[in-house]
């Protein structure tokens, strides 16, 4: 069985900026450790890791993982669990990012871990730093930045371990670059390699066609490039519209297969391998494209430069334009079974069976628990048995405020039923971030299960 790559993401698109701080002149408090409530990690078992975009207090960067027991949060009383560790990314790694890049690090993004789970990868999607923590120590081990692109513009919206890890894939957004980050975990060795780098504003494709151009791709940024069980592609969706499938090893890394906006919409960033196929999804959550959600099924092999645009074709299992749709994070059920698309707009999960694509069913989030829970990312629990899904706040920080705001920011747990063909909501575990004024500032976005 292949190993199911994460399912996430978000198309934080061309609003990007209207929450964020201007990351040019931060001040800087005094470096802060990681605080425990526990006095050593509980052996065994797993971990839930969770970002908060919000900056930490007094400074226009920073942020922080917060990082639960996964057993406290199983049971009745998960409502009231409290973190294990809360890492304060305006200490220990503000400083390490000031000193390897000369800037600091602005908006946790989003957050996965290494095929060993022996290190965390942290994007921040403001700056364009990537983050690699030791997992077990909790502490971060090399801070690398992006290139300057498009415009001098730079991100790193989502940074994805490929399964040998032997790199990282990175989506430079506004800088309108695909970057490889080369790998060596147990050496704690990261290094940006340039030569490797695809500019997709400026390539060629292998038809002859340009990678950016108002009629196929009209706005390049990479949103989130999903690597395949293999190691060998990555699926890397627009924010404009249209996906390129890469060949993530060669260097200059290369375009094995394009689709354009005809065939693949727009901000999609939900990606996961399962039973056979790539799942990938489109959504909304751009002024120019507020809403949408569309469920995409490629297949895993097939990708040659030689084929004509388009080719292989994917299965169009879902597609709605409505109001009030937005395809968003994305989950596996145990075993491969089932396909969990979350919608932060509707407030509801699409079910898919993955063996066959079908559409199973709708399971709504919204209710006695929440009453706007704004579903985005999502991990599962090791039994299958709970989804873990990050519910956004009230003062969203990514993504246009229209789509992204909810009203009880943390940590959804949804219980699983029928082998993960429906679920209920049973609890959210609060994340809170209070300014000065007493205004909720938490945003809770990446989330990863870590097995101890």
């Amino acid at each position: 069985m292949r190993r199911v790559l994460p399912a996430l993401c978000v198309g934080a698109g061309a609003l990007l900026f209207s929450g964020c701080d201007d990351p040019a002149t931060p001040t800087r408090p005094a470096d802060a450790a990681a605080s425990t409530s526990a006095g050593t990690a509980s052996r065994g078992g797993f971990e839930v890791w969770t970002v908060d975009q919000s900056n930490t207090s007094g400074v226009s960067y920073g942020g922080r993982i917060l990082i639960h027991d996964g057993a406290m949060l199983m049971g009745d009383a998960a409502a009231s669990a409290t973190p294990q560790a809360t890492l304060d990314l305006s200490g220990e790694t503000s400083t390490l990012c000031r000193q390897s890049t000369g800037a600091f690090p602005v908006r946790p993004h989003m957050l996965l871990f290494n095929r060993a789970e022996t290190h965390a990868v942290l994007s921040f999607v403001t700056s364009g730093h990537v983050v690699v923590f030791d997992a077990a120590a909790r502490k971060p081990v090399s801070c690398i930045r992006t290139s300057a692109g498009a415009g001098g513009a730079r991100q790193a919206h989502a940074a994805f371990p490929s399964p040998d890890d032997s790199y990282i894939l990175v989506a430079n957004q506004n800088g309108k670059l695909l970057e490889r980050i080369d790998t060596d975990y147990a050496a704690n060795r990261f290094v940006l390699n340039s030569a490797a780098t695809l500019n997709l504003a400026t390539c060629t494709t292998p038809n002859g066609l340009p990678c950016q151009s108002p009629a196929l791709r009209p706005d390049n940024a990479p949103i989130c490039p999903i690597v395949d069980g293999t190691g060998d592609y990555g699926f890397t969706t627009l924010r404009g519209g249209g996906m390129f499938v890469v060949d993530a090893r060669s260097t200059p890394m290369r375009i094995v297969a394009e689709y354009d906006r005809s065939v693949v919409g727009a901000n999609g960033c939900g990606g996961a391998e399962a039973a056979g196929s790539m799942y990938i999804n489109s959504g909304g959550g751009t002024a120019s494209h507020l809403h949408g959600f569309d469920v995409f099924r490629f297949p895993l092999t097939g990708y040659d430069p030689s084929h004509a645009p388009n080719l292989p074709a994917p299965q169009v299992l879902f597609s709605s334009d409505e109001h009030d749709r937005d395809g968003h994070g994305m989950v596996v059920s145990r075993d491969e079974r089932y396909l969990w698309v979350f919608d932060r707009d509707a407030n509801v999960a699409e079910v898919f069976d993955a063996a066959t694509g079908a559409h199973t069913g709708t399971v709504a989030l919204a209710g006695a628990v929440s009453d706007d829970p704004t579903p985005d990312l999502a991990d599962i629990s090791p039994s299958g048995s709970r989804i873990f899904v990050t519910l956004r706040g009230p003062n969203p920080l990514t993504g246009d405020p229209h789509v992204a705001t909810g009203s009880t920011p943390g940590i959804g747990i949804v219980q699983v039923q029928e082998g993960g063909r429906t679920g209920t909501l049973k609890a959210v575990v609060p994340i809170s971030n209070r300014d000065a004024n007493g205004v909720e500032r938490a945003d809770p976005h990446g989330i990863r299960i870590r097995r101890r």
